[in-house]
């Protein structure tokens, strides 16, 4: 697909600075850009690729101060990562546009109603009682379990798992093998010591904007239900144990992994390898830094690092100190 910089400007309601015939059909980055590329500028100290950039098209936040001269037409908007993100989910559209339709070899269990806009993959299987809301995508090899829920415009990607009773709001996204409501880890041992099955019989609620990635686990409660809270985004490979509440507009990155029956509040960023222990609670407006183990809980809103968890400038100050111990030992011996 090929787009003027005029097009694109009168789309994103943006300032043209340069020739507005220039059309391009890629995106790239400012450094190893070429003629036909797009690329955005939303930080000022990329500025210094802009004179020697290969592109023929750069959006860029407007705010950023450039007098220089540059071969690529500028289109000046109020947050170009912003508009590079509408840009990109219009391409994103054109490459895999809405399916429609069953096809063959998916399994509809008897009694299940299906909106006429929906679409079902090969291979796919849904279960007895499920409900299946308008313009849901289930790709090939989805499984839905008896009873589920799925809510309007909600896609399931190839290969993504719901258990039986659980609930996935609207507009929700789960990439390639995610799962949800696999059993809690939950086992109790007997008088011999030897560990029996406690049975999971809750659910998981996924409310309505939510996003889980590739090979990300969920699991179901052991009672109630295990709930993750309206526009949350999840990244791959994180898991959620049994009765965990995520609040809303919160994002894990890839690797975290949350305990039991632990509450994570509304807007938190809990980043890549964070662990947080069970049974804990962390208030709304927290950040997490990488690799930070929770092992008591955060009532204070505010940036946290290290294992365990302590706020991010009392960690620094620790690390700062951390360094000099080899020399300070030497001199107490």
């Amino acid at each position: 697909m090929e787009f003027s910089a005029q097009q694109i400007s009168a789309l994103l309601g943006g300032k043209l600075r340069g020739d507005g015939n220039k059309t391009v059909s890629n995106v790239a980055g400012l450094e190893d850009a070429k003629a036909g590329d797009l690329c955005f500028l939303c930080d000022e100290k990329y500025i210094k690729y802009l004179p020697s950039t290969q592109a023929s098209v750069v959006l860029m936040t407007a705010s950023i101060p450039f007098e220089g001269e540059t071969g690529a037409t500028l289109i000046l908007v109020e947050n170009a990562r912003a508009a590079m993100a509408q840009l990109l989910s219009l391409v994103a559209k054109a490459m895999n546009p809405v399916k429609k339709g069953v096809e063959q070899g998916a399994f509809i269990s008897e009694g299940v109603q299906l909106p006429d806009d929906v679409y079902i993959g090969a291979g796919a299987y849904i279960g007895k009682g499920a409900q299946i809301g308008k313009g849901v995508q289930i790709y090939p090899q989805s499984y839905v379990g008896d009873n589920v829920r799925i809510g309007d415009n909600t896609v399931l990607y190839a290969g993504a798992k719901v258990y039986y009773n659980c609930v996935v709001g609207q507009n929700c996204i789960l990439h390639a093998g995610a799962v949800i409501g696999a059993d809690g880890f939950g086992f109790e041992p007997d008088a011999q010591g030897v560990y029996q099955k406690v049975p999971q019989i809750g659910n998981v609620v996924i409310e309505d904007d939510v996003e889980i990635g590739a090979n990300t686990t969920i699991d179901r409660a052991m009672m109630g239900e295990t709930r993750v809270g309206k526009n949350t985004k999840i990244d791959n490979l994180c898991q959620i144990g049994h009765n965990v509440q995520i609040g809303q507009s919160t994002i894990l990155c890839a690797q975290v992994g949350i305990a039991g029956s632990t509450k994570i509040g509304s807007h938190c960023i809990l980043t890549g390898q964070v662990g947080v222990a069970g049974h804990l609670e962390i208030v709304d407006g927290c950040m997490l830094g990488a690799q930070s183990g929770v092992a008591h809980s955060i009532k204070t809103p505010g940036q946290y690092i290290g294992s365990p968890a302590l706020e991010a400038r009392q960690w620094m100050r620790a690390q700062a100190a951390f360094k000099h111990l080899p020399e300070m030992y030497k001199k107490m011996q």
